[in-house]
Protein backbone atom coordinates (compact mmCIF):
# COMPACT_ATOMS: atom_id res chain seq x y z
CA UNK A 1 0.00 0.00 0.00
CA UNK A 2 1.48 3.70 -0.98
CA UNK A 3 1.36 6.08 1.97
CA UNK A 4 0.36 9.36 0.84
CA UNK A 5 2.96 12.33 1.86
CA UNK A 6 1.62 15.44 4.04
CA UNK A 7 2.20 18.33 1.60
CA UNK A 8 2.67 21.58 3.65
CA UNK A 9 -0.60 23.91 2.65
CA UNK A 10 0.30 26.95 0.72
CA UNK A 11 0.44 30.31 3.06
CA UNK A 12 -0.87 33.13 2.80
CA UNK A 13 0.75 34.95 -0.48
CA UNK A 14 3.13 37.62 0.70
CA UNK A 15 1.96 41.08 0.27
CA UNK A 16 3.17 43.05 -3.26
CA UNK A 17 5.88 44.62 -2.26
CA UNK A 18 7.12 43.13 0.14
CA UNK A 19 11.21 44.40 0.54
CA UNK A 20 13.55 41.54 1.60
CA UNK A 21 14.61 43.61 4.68
CA UNK A 22 11.03 43.38 5.94
CA UNK A 23 11.44 39.49 4.96
CA UNK A 24 14.28 39.41 6.64
CA UNK A 25 12.86 40.94 10.33
CA UNK A 26 9.67 38.40 9.88
CA UNK A 27 11.97 35.80 9.35
CA UNK A 28 14.69 36.41 12.32
CA UNK A 29 11.93 37.84 14.72
CA UNK A 30 9.84 34.18 14.14
CA UNK A 31 13.52 32.29 14.59
CA UNK A 32 13.99 34.79 17.43
CA UNK A 33 10.25 33.48 19.28
CA UNK A 34 11.54 29.88 18.89
CA UNK A 35 14.72 30.19 20.52
CA UNK A 36 14.20 31.89 23.05
CA UNK A 37 11.36 29.55 24.49
CA UNK A 38 13.49 26.74 23.59
CA UNK A 39 14.11 24.20 26.62
CA UNK A 40 17.02 21.55 27.40
CA UNK A 41 14.52 18.56 26.12
CA UNK A 42 14.13 21.18 22.83
CA UNK A 43 17.66 21.72 21.80
CA UNK A 44 18.55 17.80 21.21
CA UNK A 45 15.77 17.12 18.97
CA UNK A 46 16.70 16.16 15.44
CA UNK A 47 16.27 18.48 13.04
CA UNK A 48 16.37 18.05 9.04
CA UNK A 49 20.13 17.94 8.27
CA UNK A 50 21.26 14.74 8.89
CA UNK A 51 23.19 14.21 12.54
CA UNK A 52 22.31 17.80 13.47
CA UNK A 53 19.99 18.88 16.52
CA UNK A 54 18.45 21.62 17.66
CA UNK A 55 21.13 23.36 19.39
CA UNK A 56 23.72 22.59 16.64
CA UNK A 57 21.52 24.27 14.07
CA UNK A 58 21.03 27.29 16.46
CA UNK A 59 24.22 28.04 16.46
CA UNK A 60 24.55 27.79 12.70
CA UNK A 61 22.09 30.21 12.24
CA UNK A 62 23.97 32.60 15.16
CA UNK A 63 26.74 32.34 12.16
CA UNK A 64 24.82 33.51 9.58
CA UNK A 65 23.55 36.10 11.72
CA UNK A 66 27.13 37.31 12.49
CA UNK A 67 28.14 37.11 8.94
CA UNK A 68 25.23 39.43 7.81
CA UNK A 69 26.18 41.92 10.55
CA UNK A 70 29.93 41.92 9.56
CA UNK A 71 28.84 41.83 5.75
CA UNK A 72 26.54 44.78 5.83
CA UNK A 73 29.45 46.49 8.34
CA UNK A 74 31.79 46.35 5.51
CA UNK A 75 31.64 48.63 2.58
CA UNK A 76 33.46 47.72 -0.48
CA UNK A 77 33.97 48.67 -3.87
CA UNK A 78 32.09 48.00 -6.73
CA UNK A 79 31.58 46.07 -9.19
CA UNK A 80 29.19 43.33 -7.62
CA UNK A 81 30.22 40.17 -9.07
CA UNK A 82 27.33 38.25 -6.81
CA UNK A 83 23.30 38.85 -6.88
CA UNK A 84 20.47 36.98 -5.16
CA UNK A 85 20.80 34.19 -7.59
CA UNK A 86 24.41 33.67 -8.25
CA UNK A 87 25.00 33.50 -4.84
CA UNK A 88 24.34 30.55 -4.85
CA UNK A 89 25.87 29.03 -7.43
CA UNK A 90 28.63 27.10 -7.04
CA UNK A 91 27.91 27.30 -2.95
CA UNK A 92 29.35 24.98 -0.47
CA UNK A 93 26.83 22.58 0.21
CA UNK A 94 26.15 21.05 3.47
CA UNK A 95 27.30 17.49 2.87
CA UNK A 96 29.77 16.35 5.66
CA UNK A 97 30.40 12.75 5.20
CA UNK A 98 32.72 12.27 7.89
CA UNK A 99 30.30 14.55 10.15
CA UNK A 100 33.71 17.34 10.84
CA UNK A 101 31.64 20.38 10.76
CA UNK A 102 28.66 18.34 13.21
CA UNK A 103 31.77 17.67 15.48
CA UNK A 104 32.91 21.03 15.73
CA UNK A 105 29.59 22.32 15.88
CA UNK A 106 28.02 20.04 18.44
CA UNK A 107 31.60 21.02 20.58
CA UNK A 108 30.80 24.70 19.93
CA UNK A 109 27.10 24.66 21.06
CA UNK A 110 27.72 22.67 24.55
CA UNK A 111 30.41 25.44 25.17
CA UNK A 112 28.31 28.18 25.31
CA UNK A 113 25.14 26.55 26.70
CA UNK A 114 21.41 26.70 25.57
CA UNK A 115 20.68 30.13 27.44
CA UNK A 116 24.00 31.74 26.50
CA UNK A 117 23.25 30.51 22.57
CA UNK A 118 19.85 31.15 22.38
CA UNK A 119 20.32 35.10 23.92
CA UNK A 120 23.47 36.02 21.58
CA UNK A 121 21.12 34.69 18.77
CA UNK A 122 18.01 37.17 19.99
CA UNK A 123 20.02 39.70 20.16
CA UNK A 124 22.59 39.68 16.96
CA UNK A 125 19.77 38.87 14.40
CA UNK A 126 17.92 42.01 16.08
CA UNK A 127 21.23 44.04 15.09
CA UNK A 128 21.59 42.50 11.83
CA UNK A 129 17.44 43.50 11.22
CA UNK A 130 18.18 47.18 12.34
CA UNK A 131 21.26 47.55 10.37
CA UNK A 132 19.24 46.02 7.02
CA UNK A 133 16.56 48.39 7.29
CA UNK A 134 19.50 51.28 7.69
CA UNK A 135 21.52 50.29 4.11
CA UNK A 136 20.88 51.92 1.28
CA UNK A 137 19.56 48.83 -1.00
CA UNK A 138 22.15 49.50 -3.56
CA UNK A 139 24.97 50.04 -0.98
CA UNK A 140 27.90 47.40 -1.83
CA UNK A 141 28.93 45.14 0.48
CA UNK A 142 30.98 42.53 0.93
CA UNK A 143 31.30 39.04 2.35
CA UNK A 144 32.49 35.68 1.80
CA UNK A 145 35.22 36.84 -1.17
CA UNK A 146 32.48 38.25 -2.85
CA UNK A 147 30.60 41.88 -3.63
CA UNK A 148 26.95 42.34 -3.21
CA UNK A 149 24.19 44.92 -3.41
CA UNK A 150 22.90 45.31 0.17
CA UNK A 151 19.57 44.25 -0.98
CA UNK A 152 20.67 40.80 -2.66
CA UNK A 153 22.59 39.95 0.70
CA UNK A 154 19.70 40.59 2.70
CA UNK A 155 17.47 38.66 0.65
CA UNK A 156 20.13 35.56 0.91
CA UNK A 157 20.32 35.86 4.65
CA UNK A 158 16.31 35.88 4.55
CA UNK A 159 16.14 32.90 1.63
CA UNK A 160 18.98 30.85 4.21
CA UNK A 161 17.09 31.89 7.39
CA UNK A 162 13.43 30.29 6.09
CA UNK A 163 14.97 27.18 5.03
CA UNK A 164 16.96 27.29 8.29
CA UNK A 165 13.45 27.59 10.03
CA UNK A 166 12.32 24.57 8.22
CA UNK A 167 15.04 22.31 9.20
CA UNK A 168 14.72 23.38 12.86
CA UNK A 169 11.01 22.90 13.51
CA UNK A 170 10.60 19.62 12.05
CA UNK A 171 10.34 17.68 15.49
CA UNK A 172 9.69 20.69 17.89
CA UNK A 173 6.06 21.13 16.65
CA UNK A 174 6.57 25.34 15.67
CA UNK A 175 4.99 26.90 13.21
CA UNK A 176 7.04 27.14 10.21
CA UNK A 177 8.45 30.00 8.49
CA UNK A 178 5.39 32.60 7.02
CA UNK A 179 5.05 33.81 3.59
CA UNK A 180 7.37 36.69 3.03
CA UNK A 181 10.44 34.95 3.46
CA UNK A 182 9.30 31.92 1.77
CA UNK A 183 8.07 34.01 -0.97
CA UNK A 184 11.46 35.07 -1.57
CA UNK A 185 12.77 31.03 -1.24
CA UNK A 186 10.51 30.19 -4.27
CA UNK A 187 11.77 33.13 -6.53
CA UNK A 188 15.27 32.37 -5.48
CA UNK A 189 14.76 28.66 -6.21
CA UNK A 190 13.06 29.67 -9.32
CA UNK A 191 15.45 31.81 -10.97
CA UNK A 192 18.26 28.60 -9.80
CA UNK A 193 16.07 26.72 -11.74
CA UNK A 194 15.28 28.63 -14.99
CA UNK A 195 11.77 28.49 -14.82
CA UNK A 196 9.08 28.96 -12.75
CA UNK A 197 8.11 25.73 -10.45
CA UNK A 198 4.72 24.05 -10.84
CA UNK A 199 2.14 26.88 -9.22
CA UNK A 200 0.28 23.76 -7.60
CA UNK A 201 3.21 23.39 -5.76
CA UNK A 202 3.33 25.99 -2.26
CA UNK A 203 6.37 27.74 -1.25
CA UNK A 204 6.94 25.83 1.40
CA UNK A 205 6.79 22.40 -0.41
CA UNK A 206 8.94 23.58 -3.71
CA UNK A 207 11.51 25.25 -0.68
CA UNK A 208 11.57 21.72 0.85
CA UNK A 209 11.83 19.85 -2.58
CA UNK A 210 14.03 22.31 -4.58
CA UNK A 211 16.83 22.42 -1.89
CA UNK A 212 16.93 18.47 -1.13
CA UNK A 213 14.58 18.09 1.99
CA UNK A 214 12.26 15.92 0.20
CA UNK A 215 12.79 13.30 -2.69
CA UNK A 216 10.64 14.25 -5.92
CA UNK A 217 7.71 11.70 -6.55
CA UNK A 218 7.44 10.46 -9.83
CA UNK A 219 5.11 12.60 -10.93
CA UNK A 220 7.05 15.64 -9.57
CA UNK A 221 9.68 14.88 -11.14
CA UNK A 222 7.91 14.29 -14.71
CA UNK A 223 6.65 18.04 -14.34
CA UNK A 224 9.82 18.89 -14.16
CA UNK A 225 11.26 16.88 -16.68
CA UNK A 226 15.03 17.09 -17.52
CA UNK A 227 15.20 19.85 -14.85
CA UNK A 228 15.10 17.42 -12.27
CA UNK A 229 18.83 16.36 -12.46
CA UNK A 230 19.33 19.97 -11.51
CA UNK A 231 18.03 19.00 -8.22
CA UNK A 232 18.68 20.48 -4.95
CA UNK A 233 19.24 23.92 -6.64
CA UNK A 234 21.07 25.11 -3.08
CA UNK A 235 20.95 23.78 0.31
Amino acid sequence: MTTARLIPNRPAPARPGTSSSAALRIAYSDLATIAATLDEPDAWRPTRRAGWVVCDLLLHLLGDAQRGLVALATPAAGPADRDATTYWRNARGDRDPEFRELRAQRTIASAWGLDALTRTFVDTSRAVVTLAGRTAPDALVATQDHVLRADDLITTLAVEAAVRHLDLVVDLGRPGPRAEPLALVRRTLDALLGRPAPTEWSDEWWALLGTGREPLSGRERRELGADAALLPLLR
